[in-house]
């Protein structure tokens, strides 16, 4: 542990739980991700901070756009588990959820889901893990009222884990 850093404390901040998505061509990818802010008002403008190492990664690279998928409370385990801790060059993590293609072609998963929107990307920062990509929103939809799921209710009732490639990552001691 750096000296003077706790990095547990990096858990007290606030964060959604969010599935991520973009395409390349006919490949769709997502992941889990609570790195999803929204930066501007005018024009309306996100940011989402993913791994170097994950395919949404590239595909959001190659592509240039991505998807945001707000998820209800309602989701649980078995249902974040293939986009938290499977690789979508190993499984089709859109073959057992319900979801739609969107404007840009990227999908976005609808099912306990309450609103989805959608990016193309207007800058990048590299972070050396981590890519922060900001885009234009293109396109919005809220699908039903909710709860969101937060971060911290995933770790606290859900007992999720962060996996190795999450920002706010804690090796075990």
């Amino acid at each position: 542990m750096e000296t003077g850093i706790d990095r547990k404390a990096f858990r007290d901040l606030s964060y959604g739980l969010y599935i991520v998505t973009s395409k390349d061509n006919d490949k769709l990818n997502g992941q889990i991700a609570n790195t999803v802010i929204q930066v501007t008002s005018k024009p309306p403008r996100v940011a989402v901070t993913i791994s170097i190492e994950n395919f949404t990664h590239e595909l959001i690279k190659k592509s240039g756009v991505f998807g945001v998928s707000v998820l209800d409370d309602t989701a649980d385990m078995k249902f974040i588990g293939p986009f938290g801790f499977k690789s979508g060059k190993d499984i089709d993590k859109f073959s057992n959820v319900e979801f739609k293609k969107a404007v840009t072609g990227a999908p976005l998963v609808t099912e306990r889901t309450l609103s989805v929107l959608e990016a193309e990307i207007t800058n990048s920062v590299e972070l050396g893990t981590h890519t922060i990509f900001i885009g234009n929103v293109v396109n919005t939809e809220v699908l039903k009222s909710g709860q969101p799921l937060t971060y911290q209710y995933y770790h606290q009732v859900l007992k999720g884990k962060s996996p190795r490639n999450a920002p706010n990552y804690v090796p075990p001691e």
